[in-house]
């Protein structure tokens, strides 16, 4: 039965996507206060301003209704940090893509985005919820967003939103555990990746490949950015114990699965992929609903982490 899990994940998330459409999620306009990286031309006075406008009652959005979404009245929000406390860089300095390539055989005037001066992906982009709210809060023109999913379903209801600006943004059906299938920009061109509950829908021993993979995208300086499921989250232990497919990986009612992460996991996976750790913190928080009266305890974890400078010599 696991097996058939790995075997149709691509049907699993289609299912998911054709019955949820667009109106599962919430756009994560709380992202950039979490990861400012998303709106470098912005000010933090001008993100708070907007923020104020779209955050009413919003908070990182849950995967789904069993996970607690949308269930939410009063919240109490603590972190537990191993962050290196460092101040939010400026972007890295634009550089010669041409003279970096190392594989995919692609050009540097030969794929989409190749004029742009700051390039971000995200991994795993479903409906659009995070890609959107940072077309919407950036009005750089300089600024290109790629944007993927493993499902196909998902990719077509981003690419048929209204918002979808090819100008400005690409989006593709991608499967982060193929290694055999290229990205359509070359290595060394992305300023940011993004993952948000993404890495811990796939298979554990294929994490470390996709991480690696994904790193040499990167620029020199550029960063990648986490935000998944922690450790004993409520999720977790909602889960039976016939929904268990390994140690701390489940599968869920409609087919998808879920990995429950430690700090110490998701900072073997970055390090080993060559990265340097900028921030790495456990985002504890309590939701509780009165109407029905429920308490929901969650954890997730966030992380950013750098891809070194080039050094003089290199």
């Amino acid at each position: 039965m696991p097996v058939d899990y790995e075997i149709n994940a691509n049907k699993y998330w289609n299912d998911f996507y054709k019955i949820h459409e667009n109106g599962f999620f919430k756009d994560r306009h709380w992202l950039f206060t979490e990861f400012p990286e998303l709106a470098p031309s912005q000010n933090q006075n001008d993100l708070k301003d907007l923020l104020s406008e779209n955050k009413a009652s919003e908070v990182p959005a849950c995967r789904s209704s069993e996970d607690g979404s949308g269930l939410i009245i009063e919240e109490q929000h603590s972190c537990s940090s191993v962050s290196l406390g460092h101040k939010t860089q400026p972007p890295p300095v634009e550089e010669n893509v041409t003279q970096k390539l190392r594989h995919l055989g692609i050009c540097a005037d030969e794929f989409p985005g190749s004029s742009a001066t700051y390039r971000i992906l995200e991994v795993g982009c479903g409906v659009g919820n995070t890609v959107f709210p940072i077309l919407q809060t950036n009005n750089d023109p300089r600024l290109f967003v790629y944007c993927c999913d493993f499902s196909s379903t998902a990719v077509e209801l981003v690419q048929t939103n209204s918002a979808y600006d090819p100008s400005r943004c690409f989006a593709f059906v991608h499967d982060l555990c193929d290694e055999d299938k290229s990205y359509p920009v070359p290595g060394d061109s992305l300023d940011v990746i993004i993952l948000i509950f993404v890495l811990s829908a796939i298979i554990p021993d294929k994490m470390q490949k996709a991480i690696n993979r994904l790193s040499r995208l990167l620029k020199p300086g550029g960063m990648m950015l986490l935000r998944d499921y922690g450790r004993y989250d409520m999720a977790q232990l909602r889960f039976k114990k016939g929904q268990c497919l390994s140690e701390n990986f489940y599968v869920r009612g409609d087919g998808t699965r879920v990995y429950f992460f430690t700090q110490d996991e998701l900072d073997t996976l970055f390090t080993t992929a060559g990265l340097e750790k900028v921030q790495n913190l456990v985002d504890r928080r309590l939701q509780v609903n009165r109407g029905k009266q429920l308490t929901m305890y969650r954890v997730w974890i966030q992380c950013k982490y750098r891809k070194p400078l080039l050094s003089s010599t290199s």
